[in-house]
């Protein structure tokens, strides 16, 4: 299960001056999304920080923080003493002030997952199939959406803020690589699944590709240096990729920006491959039967693969390889700052990964890169997916749809 991620990390940054708050009848609602905006990317915060961060006037932050306040969606710190006039009192997100469902439909298994404001998980179902239907998914949901929403007080229910789907991109062009029956995924080109969970659970539902979703948990409720520009790598079944710029998650026109799997990459014998078919978890799984190895258990629990260590290290050189090259295929086209590799897989497998792929990078012809990129880990870990969907209906609600936010000095 993901780590609890109590201080986001989203960059919300563009021209400060754009968005400065407005003191203007009728602007509440953007200036409490402003307000709790600030709050996420930066911690606790006194009013008197947010008036000089944005702008507003202390009265209008005052009133502003009283009504969030009393809202259930900001709680007072201690107050902080030891300057001339009254006590500094910090305020940050109650964690208890909204809770969102992720839900995650992949090619081996769907995830749901219910999430306070903080990112905190507060329950997790799953369940792995051979291939995913939508009958499956909506089954799935019917019966554990309920379980889940049941772990909070009745209070709390009335808080639930919406659904997010995160899934593959037109996922029915995927069958004979996951090698379904024909036509098997052929209902998903019709069926729209976010209309019908909608209905069936009574509240908003979202959906985005899977992996751009996986990349929004990271840039809200990652704990790692926040770049700016940044390109994230998420490996399951396929690898799938996301895309940041100036701060600011970018899906591209039809949703599909970052698709990453197939990208054209080197091969060990020189000749182009696409990078799916090196650096996905379905390559080390068909590795594992290869040699004997039952490939099942790489979808069934990511924190513990009993896998021959010579299967995992030649997928590792192999996927590091691939990666590297499409790193320097992508900073040559964007001045990315950093490079994120994230997935479902063991901590330390994902740690050795980052690190071949870091030296396979450097060891590439580098020149015209004024500045390379870093090479890091993601900070969510197998479960960005679900953790990503939920994000979704969150930022829907409460956080500025945006490129930038004033920083604070």
């Amino acid at each position: 299960m993901a780590q609890a991620h109590d201080s986001a990390t989203e960059r919300l940054t563009v021209d400060p001056a754009g968005l400065r708050g407005s003191n203007q009848s009728g602007m509440r609602a953007h200036n409490e999304r402003l307000v709790l905006s600030l709050v996420r990317r930066d911690g606790a915060l006194a009013k008197s920080d947010i008036a000089r961060i944005t702008g507003l006037s202390a009265q209008t932050v005052s009133v502003i923080m009283r009504g969030l306040e009393a809202d259930g969606l900001l709680t007072r710190g201690e107050p902080v003493r030891g300057k001339i006039g009254q006590p500094s009192v910090p305020m940050s997100l109650a964690a208890d002030g909204a809770f969102f469902f992720g839900l995650k439909i992949g090619r081996r298994s769907v995830d749901l997952v219910l999430v306070n404001l903080v990112g905190r998980i507060i329950g997790l179902h799953r369940q792995t199939y051979r291939y995913p239907s939508p009958e499956a998914v909506v089954g799935f949901v019917s019966t554990n959406l309920p379980a889940l929403r049941a772990l909070l007080p009745g209070p709390l229910q009335d808080r639930i803020g919406g659904l997010g789907i995160a899934m593959p991109f037109q996922l029915w062009n995927w069958a004979q690589h996951i090698h379904a029956p024909p036509g098997a995924l052929d209902a998903w080109r019709d069926r729209d699944i976010a209309g019908e969970l909608a209905a069936l659970c009574d509240m908003p539902v979202y959906s985005q590709k899977d992996a751009t979703a996986a990349c929004g948990a990271e840039l809200v409720f990652g704990t790692g240096e926040r770049a700016q520009d940044f390109l994230y790598f998420y490996i399951g079944f396929f690898i799938g990729g996301g895309l940041v710029l100036n701060g600011h998650l970018f899906p591209g026109r039809t949703g599909n920006a970052a698709g990453v799997a197939p990208m054209p990459v080197p091969g060990p014998d020189g000749r182009m491959r696409r990078l799916m078919t090196v650096a996905s978890l379905s390559t080390l799984a068909d590795m594992m039967a290869a040699n004997g190895q039952n490939p099942d258990q790489v979808w069934e629990d990511p924190s513990g693969w009993q896998i021959a260590p010579a299967t995992v290290e030649t997928w590792i050189a192999g996927a590091a390889e691939g990666l590297a090259s499409a790193a320097l295929s992508a900073v040559t086209l964007v001045e990315l700052e950093t490079i994120i590799i994230d997935g479902w897989m063991p901590a330390d497998v994902r740690a050795r990964l980052v690190e071949a792929t870091r030296a396979s990078f450097h060891r590439l012809d580098l020149a015209g890169i004024t500045a390379p990129p870093a090479i890091r880990e993601g900070t969510i870990g197998p479960q960005a997916r679900e953790l990503g969907g939920a994000v979704i209906p969150l930022s829907q609600r409460f956080l500025m749809d945006q490129p930038s936010i004033p920083k604070a000095g």
